[in-house]
């Protein structure tokens, strides 16, 4: 890692900007401190920046409305979410057009059938793939129960299981001090549920945002950018991927993670760093 990333630094050395959403731009309940002066400044600039997000529990153009009700200035082009990954995912899997099982919000259904996918209960044994979007828009216990019974009866007379997880993340900012469980706990919770009853299973997880590749370079397509620069504040997620991806980033202070010196321990290192937004 260098050191706290300044204004000037970032726009003589990249030019496009990828922020994370929860925990840089916004939590839960609101937009972070410095967040609407930073987008507006750029936009002045004549800057290109995207949101590149793991939330997979709404689409682009319904998240770009909510955040502009907290003034900023998004538009749902500017948004490149987990979810929206889906269908191209599914028609390359040779999944379009098949049923598959929901636990998210409704909202989330408009991905799948995209694909030409039918959308059928969790409780059933109709489905040929789970889609894990979101922790929200459903009653949980029962959804994961449910997915959790029906991966079992599968994999006991030996049918192969596909889960597909937009969102890796496991925690996510609720608010400051406040925090919740993401859609990649729901994935663990079913991959150690397995471990303890299956010595072996064909039961594949499929993640698609953040720390994988293919949600930057869906970010990236139509830029023809050089240099980008990623602003994240998960090193599992946002720091790694971008790593992965061969691009620089900055870690922000604002959300899951706010120790520095816990961070500079960590073998994953980003190029830079800042206590939050409000720092440029």
């Amino acid at each position: 890692m260098k050191k706290r990333l300044s204004w000037q630094a970032m726009l003589d050395l990249y030019d496009i900007f990828l922020f994370d959403a929860y925990g840089v731009l916004v939590h839960g309940s609101g937009p972070i401190d410095g967040a609407a002066q930073v987008l507006t400044k750029l936009n002045e600039a004549g800057r290109p920046w995207k949101v590149v997000t793991n939330d997979a529990s709404k689409r682009p153009d319904i998240a770009a409305a909510k955040y502009r009700r907290w003034g900023l200035p998004v538009d749902s082009e500017q948004i490149v979410s987990s979810g929206s990954l889906l269908p191209a995912w599914i028609v390359g899997q040779g999944l379009d057009g098949q049923r598959a099982a929901l636990l998210g919000p409704s909202g989330c259904e408009d991905w799948l059938m995209e694909a030409g996918c039918e959308v059928v209960p969790v409780v059933s044994d109709t489905w040929d793939f789970l889609v894990i979007c979101d922790e929200s828009g459903f009653d949980f216990l029962a959804g994961m129960d449910a997915a959790l019974s029906e991966i079992f009866a599968r994999v006991d007379v030996g049918r192969p299981v596909d889960v597909v997880v937009p969102n890796p993340d496991l925690i996510y900012t609720q608010a400051p001090g406040r925090f919740g469980f993401a859609a990649g706990t729901m994935a663990e919770m079913l991959r150690q549920a397995l471990t303890l009853r299956y010595a072996e299973h064909q039961c594949r997880f499929h993640f698609l945002g953040k720390p994988y590749v293919p949600i930057f370079d869906r970010a990236l397509s139509d830029q023809g950018a050089k240099r980008p620069l990623m602003f994240g504040d998960q090193l599992q997620t946002d720091i790694l991927g971008a790593h992965r991806a061969g691009i620089d980033s900055v870690w922000v202070g604002s959300g899951v993670l706010s120790d520095l010196d816990r961070l500079m321990g960590e073998k994953v290192q980003p190029t830079w760093w800042l206590p939050s937004l409000a720092g440029l």
